[in-house]
């Protein structure tokens, strides 16, 4: 098994992030820094990543948590701010699916699975995920069009959305944005570019899975047939 494929189903990252940290001097074998994503890993080799011997976890579970405002979604916080997994504790060592920044509130789900990660974080299987904006003002039926093609967002990149629907009501609207991708604050950023007040943000649906009536800061584990559709 490659080494980042063996970081990845040890729950320490996504495959593609796993080449990051191993480049980064964080992982041993057998005793030794292993810069190379690429190593095949044998039976006998000892693993460690930061220090810690890891392995394979045999036992996968996804998590669909809640996430609340002024939660930091990350394993860990180096200026001490609450994360996800202060909210999740588990005997599973979780890695949240992408992010959600620490404004906006909703699905976000976590996993010990490395190669599901990878699966739905990986750009090329374009996974659609919902969002409900409130907005001051309204997008404009030129602006739909803008972004159904992408604008530009800075930093060299283009933000692409497609408007679910959009209902307006004493100056506000309450808009359904459908991404196929996940740049940064990207939805924040289109708004910004768009010169929208953006009022709140909240996801509510990944791919197939939607939240539901799961409170916010509250979480729950996926059944086997949620998880199995997930991988599909």
């Amino acid at each position: 098994m490659r080494l980042n494929k063996f970081l990845a189903q040890s729950s320490v990252a996504s495959r593609r992030k796993a080449d990051e940290l191993i480049q980064m001097a964080t992982t041993e074998v057998n005793g030794k820094i292993c810069l190379d994503p690429a190593y095949n890993v044998k039976e006998t080799d000892v693993v460690k990543y930061d220090g810690q011997k890891i392995k394979p976890v045999q036992e996968k579970v996804v998590i669909m948590l809640h996430k609340p405002k002024k939660v930091i979604t990350t394993v860990k916080d180096t200026l001490g701010r609450k994360t996800v997994l202060d909210i999740v504790p588990s005997k599973f060592r979780l890695t949240p699916v992408g992010r959600l920044d620490q404004d906006t509130t909703g699905l976000l789900l976590l996993t010990n699975d490395g190669d599901l990660h990878q699966h739905l974080t990986h750009p090329r299987n374009r996974i659609p995920k919902d969002y409900e904006a409130v907005i001051e003002g309204r997008i404009s039926s030129s602006q739909v069009q803008k972004l159904a093609r992408g604008i530009y967002i800075g930093n060299k990149e283009y933000g692409k959305a497609e408007i679910v629907s959009q209902d307006t009501k004493k100056g506000r609207s309450i808009v359904i944005l459908r991404l196929h991708q996940g740049k940064k604050r990207e939805i924040r950023r289109i708004m910004h570019r768009l010169k929208l007040k953006l009022m709140t943000l909240k996801r509510f649906r990944f791919a197939s899975l939607e939240l539901g009536d799961l409170p916010e800061n509250h979480y729950r584990t996926l059944s086997e047939k949620e998880v199995k559709t997930l991988r599909n």
